[in-house]
């Protein structure tokens, strides 16, 4: 099975999703497999992050299983096959890079992002520079990209000095809502506090979504050090006080970084 190749895998889903198949592979619908999509994307994303090369290449090959699949169910439609998928894609990024395939000329990697922008904008005309970025993005991400999109065109700070002003602005004001509690304003004000970090994160060439993901990794690793540790002390953590919880807290540093 090690040596199958990409026409190999393409016969196996024919095969699965035969009249004598797989039962379960048969019943599915491309609606059914988007959770799985999401899924083995950022299943990909941890192995990165955890620079696994063999999670790494295992995931991509799932990845690139459930695509087959919803390609073989859009043939089964009779919409494409994986092989338009495949020449539409080499199509594109020959368009998409006329400095490569063509006689354009580029000096560096931020006029290729500019030209790539403008060609992408030709082929896809849109009523706003907004449109296009699917809503189901996390947010982080979502107004990363849309921020990214209007700097471009100049509507942007200065500097991030700009943008530390604009960031004392909204906090003065998220504790102004915190003294009238109201839940409305608190939530409005809290999203104009996260969205000015997003612009900070893109002044900083930081990404917002990667920067959680990270610290948020980094806090439940500490938090199950401080469970074991309870626990080999024969406690729970409903048993611990918070003094405790703390101190082990700070040990948990000395692995984990500051």
């Amino acid at each position: 099975m090690a040596d199958k190749g990409f026409n190999d895998l393409i016969a196996i889903m024919a095969r699965l999703r035969g009249a004598n198949g797989c039962p379960w592979d048969r019943r599915q619908t491309k609606d059914d497999l988007k959770p799985f999509l999401i899924e083995e994307t950022y299943e990909i994303v941890e192995a990165l992050d955890k620079r696994d090369a063999q999670g790494l290449r295992e995931e991509l090959g799932d990845l690139l299983f459930h695509i087959i699949f919803m390609a073989r169910i859009a043939e089964e439609e009779g919409a494409f096959t994986i092989n338009d998928v495949i020449q539409g894609i080499a199509e594109k990024m020959v368009r998409r890079h006329p400095h490569v395939f063509g006689d354009a000329s580029v000096s560096g990697p931020c006029e290729v992002e500019a030209n790539w922008a403008k060609l992408k904008a030709a082929e896809k005309p849109r009523a706003s520079l907004m449109a296009g970025l699917p809503l189901q993005l996390p947010a982080l991400m979502r107004a990363y990209r849309l921020t990214q999109r209007a700097a471009h065109v100049g509507f942007d700070w200065e500097d991030k000095d700009q943008v530390w002003e604009k960031l004392e602005e909204e906090l003065q004001e998220f504790q102004e809502a915190l003294r009238e509690d109201k839940k409305e304003a608190l939530r409005e004000e809290l999203g104009d506090i996260l969205f000015t970090l997003v612009n900070m994160a893109r002044f900083i060439d930081v990404d917002p979504e990667d920067a959680l993901r990270r610290v948020t990794n980094k806090f439940a690793q500490r938090f199950t050090f401080i469970e074991q540790r309870l626990r080999a002390r024969g406690k729970e953590l409903q048993e611990a006080s918070l003094a405790e919880m703390d101190a082990l807290w700070e040990e948990s540093k000395e692995g984990t970084g500051g």
